[in-house]
Parts: C-alpha cells; sequence; structure tokens
C-alpha cells in the first residue's frame, strides 16, 4: 500500500468518526424532540445510579454519557443530600457505565475497520492492541481513584486541615516525592503513598500499589508487542519505532523504583517522539486530578489526524516572534530560555484530528487539545507534540442545547452571535481555535526551563497559573500580529471562556481552569472592556486598554517564571482562599463571581431556546 492510499483509508476512517460521533452528540436532541435510543440510555443510566428522571438529572446524564464529563453529575448529587461516600460510590457507579458503553462503541467500530480491511495489518493490529491494553487500564481507573484521590488526598487534607503549605512541606521533608534522574524532586510522580501502621507514609510503585491492575495491562502489552514483531509496517517503516516505544511502556509499567520512575517514563516519551505516524497512541502524560503529588493519571488512548486538516498553523511563526522580542528586552538568561523554548515550538509535531478511541482516565473528560511530553529533559532533546481535536470540539459545541445560565448571563444577543460562528462560520470558528487552543498549547512552552516547575510548585499552586499563562501566550501571539477584524472575535472568546469557567470551581482536577477564569476576569473587568449590570456587558471600545492590560500582565508572569518564584505570589495577585476555594480580590470581580455560582448551582443543568 502506498502512503497515497493509505491516507485515502485514513480519510475514510476519519469520516465514519465523525459519522459515529454526531450520531452520540445527537443524544441532546432527546431533551427537545425526543430521541428514542438516547432516552433508553438515560433511563438505564439513572437507573444504575438509583437517581430520580427529571430535567437536571437528564442534562447530567448526558453531559456524563456524551462528554464524559463529571461536574454536571456532581451538581445533581450534591442536590441529593447525599454524604461523600455517597457520591463518591455513585460516580463510580456512573464510570462504570459510561466506561463499558463507550469500549463497546470502539469494539464495534474496530470490527467495522476490520471488516472494511483499511489501512494495513500492522495499522490495523495498532488499533486492535491499543483498544486491549485501553480495556485493562479502564479496569484499573476506579482503583486509582479510590486510592489516591478519595484516599491519600483526602488523609492528607484531614491531617492539616487543608492547609496546602503545610502538605508540600511534609511531601518534600518526608521525601514522600519521586525524583528525576539529576537525583532532584520531579514535577510528577508515578507512584503513590502508604500509609503505615504508625501513621507514617511510603512511597510505592503503580506496579507493587495496584498489582493486579498492572498485571492486566502488561499481559495486554504482551500480547500486543508479540503480534507487531509478526508484521511489517510497509508504508511508514516504523516498526522499530513502534516496537521500541510499546517495549519501554511495558518496562516502565513494570518497574518498582519510586525513584527511577520518571526516568523509565522519560524514556517512554523519548521513544514516543520517533513516531510521526498518522495515527498516535496517547500514554499516562498529565497529573491535574492529584493536587499534591502530581502522580500522572491512567491515560490511554488512539489519536487520528485528519488529512484534510493537516496545515502549518500561523500561530506557531507568531508565538516565536512575539516571545524572541520580549526576551531581548531582559538579558541572558531570558534569552537563554526562551532560545531552548523556541526550538521547542519549531520542532513541535502539530496533529490536527480528533481522538479515535480513549480509555481508563479519559472516560471522566477528554481535552480540546494536548502539548506533551511534559518532560522538560526530553523535550529539549526532541521538543513537543501537539494534538488539536478541531473537528470534534466544533461538533460538540453544534450538538450542545442553549443553557438558561448563559443567555442570563451572557444575554441572548451574544449568545445567539457565538451559536451563528459555530453552526454557520466554520473557517473563522477553525480559525479562533487556532489562535486560541493551538496557541494555549504553544504558549504552555514559553518560558520554561528544566526545573522551572519543581522551583515554582513549592506551595502546589504552579498548574493554578500555568494554564492562564498558556491561553495569554496565545493571546500575545495575536496580539502582535492582529487581523483587524477578528478583535471582536477574540473578545468574545475571551470573555465566554473566562465566564464559562466560573462554574469549575469545586471541581478539583479542572482548578488550574478556574483560576485562570479568575486571572481573565481581573484583567477584563480592569480594563473596563467588561462591566457587569445584570449581565455582563463587553465595551469593544476598550479593546486597546485590554490588550495593554495583559501585555502588562503577561509581562510580569513571563518575569515571574524566569526568576522561578513560588507561583503562589502571582496568583496572590488576583486571587485568595477563602472557605476553602478561591475568590477574586476585586470587589466587582467578586461580587459577579460569587453571583454567577450561585445562579449556576440554583440553573446550571436547565436548558432554553433562542428566540
Amino acid at each position: 500500500m502506498t502512503q497515497q492510499q493509505f491516507m485515502q483509508d485514513l480519510q475514510k476512517i476519519y469520516d465514519e468518526l465523525q459519522i459515529r460521533q454526531e450520531a452520540l452528540n445527537s443524544f441532546y436532541k432527546l431533551l427537545g424532540k425526543g430521541h428514542d435510543e438516547a432516552s433508553k440510555i438515560v433511563d438505564e443510566f439513572l437507573a444504575y445510579l438509583d437517581l430520580n428522571r427529571d430535567d437536571e438529572t437528564i442534562m447530567a446524564a448526558l453531559t456524563r454519557i456524551v462528554n464524559l464529563r463529571e461536574d454536571a453529575l456532581e451538581q445533581v448529587l450534591q442536590k441529593e443530600n447525599l454524604n461523600q461516600e455517597e457520591r463518591e460510590k455513585k460516580k463510580e457507579l456512573a464510570y462504570n457505565f459510561v466506561s463499558s458503553l463507550h469500549l463497546k462503541r470502539h469494539e464495534a467500530f474496530i470490527a467495522w475497520v476490520e471488516e472494511s480491511q483499511l489501512l494495513t495489518p500492522f495499522y490495523r493490529m495498532i488499533i486492535s492492541g491499543t483498544h486491549a491494553v485501553g480495556s485493562a487500564i479502564s479496569g484499573w481507573q476506579n482503583a486509582w481513584t479510590s486510592h489516591i484521590i478519595y484516599g491519600i488526598n483526602r488523609e492528607l487534607f484531614t491531617l492539616f486541615n487543608g492547609d496546602e503549605g503545610k502538605i508540600f512541606e511534609k511531601l518534600q521533608n518526608e521525601s514522600l516525592l519521586d525524583l528525576n534522574s539529576r537525583g532532584e524532586i520531579g514535577d510528577r510522580c508515578y507512584s503513590v503513598l502508604h500509609q503505615e501502621k504508625d501513621g507514617s507514609f511510603k512511597r510505592v510503585a503503580y506496579a507493587e500499589a495496584f498489582k493486579e491492575e498492572v498485571a492486566q495491562v502488561k499481559e495486554a502489552l504482551a500480547v500486543f508487542i508479540g503480534m507487531l514483531t509478526m508484521l511489517e509496517d510497509e508504508v511508514f517503516g516504523q516498526k522499530e519505532a513502534w516496537l521500541e516505544y510499546l517495549i519501554a511502556i511495558n518496562n516502565a509499567f513494570s518497574h518498582t523504583r519510586p525513584d527511577e520512575l520518571i526516568e523509565y517514563w522519560a524514556n517512554v516519551d523519548r521513544a514516543w517522539m520517533k513516531i510521526t505516524a498518522p495515527l498516535q497512541i496517547g500514554h499516562p502524560l498529565e497529573y491535574y486530578e492529584d493536587q499534591y503529588r502530581k502522580a500522572v493519571a491512567l491515560e490511554w488512548d488512539l489519536r487520528i489526524v485528519n488529512p484534510a486538516l493537516q496545515k502549518s498553523s500561523c500561530t506557531r511563526e507568531n508565538m516565536e516572534h512575539f516571545a524572541s522580542a520580549m526576551a531581548r528586552e531582559w538579558g541572558e538568561e531570558a534569552r537563554r530560555i526562551i532560545s531552548k523554548n523556541l526550538m521547542q515550538v519549531r520542532e513541535t509535531q502539530l496533529y490536527i484530528g480528533q481522538p479515535m478511541l480513549y480509555y481508563g482516565a479519559e472516560f471522566n473528560g477528554l481535552f480540546s487539545a494536548q502539548v506533551v511530553p511534559n518532560d522538560e529533559e526530553v523535550s529539549s532533546e526532541l521538543g513537543k507534540k501537539i494534538f488539536a481535536y478541531a473537528d470534534f470540539v466544533l461538533e460538540s459545541k453544534k450538538s450542545k442545547p442553549v443553557m438558561k445560565l448563559s443567555i442570563e448571563a451572557m444575554g441572548e444577543a451574544f449568545v445567539k452571535k457565538q451559536r451563528a460562528v459555530i453552526e454557520n462560520e466554520p473557517a473563522l470558528w477553525h480559525e479562533l481555535y487556532d489562535i486560541s487552543t493551538i496557541g494555549h498549547e504553544f504558549g504552555h512552552i514559553l518560558w520554561i526551563d528544566s526545573d522551572t516547575e519543581t522551583k515554582m510548585n513549592s506551595t502546589g499552586q504552579f498548574k493554578n497559573i500555568e494554564e492562564f499563562k498558556a491561553t495569554t501566550g496565545g493571546l500575545m501571539a495575536f496580539f502582535y500580529h492582529e487581523n483587524e477584524s477578528l478583535k471582536p472575535h477574540i473578545v468574545d472568546d475571551i470573555v465566554s471562556r473566562a465566564v464559562g469557567l466560573m462554574a469549575w470551581r469545586e471541581v478539583g482536577e479542572v482548578l488550574p481552569y478556574y483560576c485562570e477564569g479568575l486571572m481573565h476576569l481581573a484583567i477584563l473587568f480592569e480594563s473596563g472592556i467588561v462591566t457587569y449590570d445584570k449581565t455582563i456587558r463587553i465595551h469593544y471600545e476598550c479593546y486597546e486598554a485590554m490588550k495593554e492590560a495583559y501585555i502588562e500582565a503577561y509581562k510580569k508572569l513571563a518575569q515571574h517564571y524566569l526568576s522561578k518564584q513560588d507561583a503562589n505570589l502571582y496568583l496572590s495577585r488576583y486571587a485568595m482562599k477563602s472557605g476553602g476555594v478561591y475568590l477574586p480580590l476585586q470587589k466587582d470581580v467578586r461580587d459577579f463571581v460569587e453571583h454567577y455560582y450561585q445562579r449556576y448551582q440554583a440553573i446550571g443543568q436547565q436548558i432554553t431556546t433562542l428566540d
């Protein structure tokens, strides 16, 4: 098979994925005209969780089933007056239901690929082997969550009454964090804590903490590796790279010495960076869920490019220009770091497509884009990969109903304008996605040295400013190369993102995005481009004031990164903890945020229609 024939087959697969995802997205029609299949599945879901059927529980069920998100379900469960343990049990049941449903969908899709004899035997084995490993990882997810999130982390929270500073002090002083290849505290962990009888803690590798679950993953990997060994990659000639990668994963999952785990997984990333085929596996990479030790989540998926969308992002070049200009103002150390970052930007492999198969932690939510590896040593050697799910995100937005809270907070005219872009102007939407979302992923790369995260995370707040840095980096690239016609759309995008993120303030794994939203709102209100009087009002004539406020905030943030100061010092310019949650310092912003969240709790799952 030639590469051209392979890409033609790939386009057929991509198009079929779109059709199947559209069918899943159509479940939201249950809220309006009705949908027999969705009605049956939602009824089963609610009965499985022992929840009554009403408008809010239906919306929560659809959000969990279609978009894989827990936030709406969490809100419904809080209204049920359940205790913490009961809520956790129901969320575990929800995970089991959703993972089972999506695993069946994956199996049907794989069977279709096999029956159609698409791609080559080697890449059909990549698909089926990924699924086998993913099924095993999905069976591990609830145990991982129970032990780390609901177990050890809750114990640490109780031990220090939620004082994160004291928790991090204990973790560092008692050597409870994994070390990197230089023998320094790493920025993530592939181990868990076990509490001893005397109350002390010790680190245990995943392979020992979850012996049965890891054994099943290793068994699936061994079969996968064995089957690939007997086949040839006749199209891309990457058989050896695939085998090296999968063997490295098997070795990393098998390893039991906690202080060597980061290096073992760095070798996984090094092997992975050699694979440039249009099908890409995603392995354990991110660590949002665990706010204390950054234990890496059980990600596993297969990503597919859209051959029709592979093009160079203009954001890449814009990012290089503005960052170079800024670093030149700040001396030798800034130029050294940004020079390394821009090498990574130039070498970054960009894959625009969508998730084909997904498992484990990803049954709790898929990302809209991702830049990886997180390992800065690997990235300094080999660059990064950016995955952007433009089509997937657009179709998801099209399918979602209009929310009553959106109309109340933003006004009907604004919501109509946003929907018009989504439904009628796909080229414009993709241009905005490039600036905001792909720009966000490139923005993560800037101002990062090999030890930046470790030094800035001494109180555990690094991620809580990093998402703001990423999004604002994308904005800076736009500000330095403005397209006049896009300015109002960029403003709309920032405002709607900032407001929408306010709903996430009590969802731990997405707390960094909520904090990002707080920082955006502070700048938007202070610059005068946004005011609030029953609804958010946007004053587009204040664009230049907003732009200057963002540039000033970003410069201070970049300098904060260059000096590697604790992240909490920057966050505290915008927000402080009150009653266990972060709230804005500015009174007008706080008034809006508090009111919005009260309304979210009251009507957050209610839908409406546009006139």
